[in-house]
């Protein structure tokens, strides 16, 4: 295989050219997501007749179908480190196995988690202890969401792929055809528009799962076609391999046993801790059920986009350990922490001078004003406290981005695990038995907490360099393939073929 460095302008570009380059993309990609997410919970909130119950019911029934396919969401994650390191190391057409693993992966764990549709209705009538008109709706969307959640999993696998190979304009392409289909599937199939019929709360369940479909077949026929598969042989390496199938596992069980459990945890404290306090405080449990899921709205606003940045540097950090330069890595952890410390920032101060408005959003006409009243108080004070934690939210996605880039991932998947349960849900329940006149604010209080303990612990673990030393491939590197400013950036050509340009987006 000849491999050689190529003298390229590009590769002397400035390193925050170079983080945006690679960055924008998958920021904006994940945007696109976070958009989706607000849009269907606005539209859904504008049902008439007017109830809390329709954003807390959806939201509620979300969280637990994301739950359902969380773990293999979060595993195949890894692929993007696997291609990252190859793309740094002068063999980006060894990626494309890896690609093809996540996909087997998400459709065998697909099959395993469609019987939770049979215990949804358990879930959310026994262990949560919703009733009525939120119960209905919940196990209706839950259903609807879980059957068609095989083509977010898949998509995610192939979109991990292109974000390994720095190219994030693929995954930004599919993103904003899954936004547009999904949209306009909302308002065919929420509101009944053009002769379809008015599905309410189910209709937007499947809108998304439309919109999904849409952004897999997007991924896949780029994928599949002649250009990446003359690159990168992504139609040959189709036949699932034992090699990559294990180091999937081997490096992304800690990703998906961490995901699994914060997600647990998280979906607890939303759909049964915020109800339960909500009474505790004399309150009705539908209202600060849905002022906690309408203030994470505009907390995703701030938190999507920053996981971009963390998928980002997880490439970017990749790459560089692929070439043996850790030095470098660190350079660019830092540089992208910066950038996303100052985003998180500003959307903090955004949330406390405007809190009142974006509660007010999701509050249609035909509210009782006391309720109405009850509902932007609450929700101001959720996120004025989402506005102290958001800058340690970016240290902590940013730094577990970094090391997950570098194959680090089982002690910071041991501390969001040991963290969530004692922080989150244990001072949550703290909170509420000690102080239940707070309501929902208690346990959102303990949740800050949780989120400022662990965006230190990854901080200290990063410090640490442990990562500096860890090996993802095999350790055998051919350093002929670098060139230019001390490693600032690589042209490399793989296979006579593989042409690809450091940050080169797409």
């Amino acid at each position: 295989m000849e491999q050689h460095a190529l003298n390229n302008p590009e590769t002397q570009r400035h390193p925050l050219i170079e983080l945006f380059a690679i960055a924008a993309p998958t920021i904006a990609t994940m945007a696109t997501y976070t958009v989706m997410q607000f849009t269907d919970s606005l539209m859904v909130a504008h049902i008439q007749p007017p109830s809390p119950s329709y954003v807390a019911a959806q939201s509620n029934a979300g969280m637990w179908t994301w739950i359902a396919m969380c773990f293999p969401v979060a595993l195949v994650g890894i692929v993007n480190t696997f291609v990252a390191q190859h793309l740094g190391r002068g063999e980006p057409r060894k990626g494309a196995a890896y690609a093809w693993a996540g996909l087997w992966f998400s459709l065998a764990f697909w099959l395993l988690i469609v019987p939770c549709v049979a215990i949804f209705p358990w879930i959310f009538e026994h262990f949560l202890g919703h009733e009525g008109q939120t119960l209905e709706i919940e196990i209706g969307y839950a259903r609807i969401c879980l059957l068609g959640s095989v083509f977010t999993m898949l998509a995610r696998s192939v979109a991990q792929f292109f974000f390994g190979l720095h190219r994030a304009t693929v995954p930004l392409i599919g993103g904003l055809s899954a936004i547009t289909v999904n949209v306009a599937a909302n308002f065919l199939l929420i509101f009944g528009y053009l002769g379809f019929p008015a599905m309410g709360v189910n209709g937007a369940a499947v809108g998304t799962v439309i919109g999904a479909f849409t952004e897999f077949a997007v991924l896949m026929f780029i994928f599949l076609g002649p250009t990446h598969n003359t690159r990168f042989g992504t139609r040959a390496s189709w036949r699932p391999s034992l090699r990559p199938i294990l180091d999937i596992l081997r490096l992304g069980w800690p990703s998906g046993t961490m995901m699994i459990n914060e997600m647990i945890c998280w979906g607890y404290m939303m759909t049964a801790l915020m109800p339960r306090a909500g009474k505790a405080a004399g309150d009705s449990a539908d209202v600060h059920n849905v002022v906690g899921w309408i203030a994470l709205k505009y907390m995703h606003l701030a938190f999507m986009p920053s996981v971009g940045m963390s998928i980002a540097l997880t490439a970017i950090v990749g790459k560089f350990m692929g070439m043996g330069r850790p030095d470098l890595a660190a350079k660019r952890t830092w540089l992208g922490l910066s950038v996303t410390m100052g985003y998180m920032g500003l959307c903090g101060l955004l949330m406390v001078v405007f809190r009142e408005e974006a509660i007010n959003n999701f509050i249609t006409k035909g509210y009782d004003p006391a309720i109405k009243q009850r509902m932007i108080e609450i929700g101001g004070w959720v996120l004025t406290i989402a506005a102290v934690f958001q800058i340690f939210d970016a240290l902590g996605m940013s730094m577990n981005g970094a090391l997950r880039g570098a194959g680090d991932t089982l002690i910071p998947g041991l501390a969001f695990i040991v963290l969530s349960w004692t922080i989150l849900i244990g001072g949550g329940h703290l909170m509420v038995a000690l102080r239940p006149d707070l309501g929902s604010i208690g346990p959102w209080i303990a949740a800050a907490t949780y989120i400022i303990v662990l965006g230190v612990v990854l901080l200290v673990r990063f410090l640490g360099g442990k990562w500096k030393t860890m090996s993802v491939i095999e350790p055998h590197f051919d350093t002929s393939v670098i060139s230019g400013l001390p490693g600032e950036g690589l042209a490399l050509v793989s296979d006579g073929a593989a042409e690809v340009t450091s940050g080169s987006p797409g």
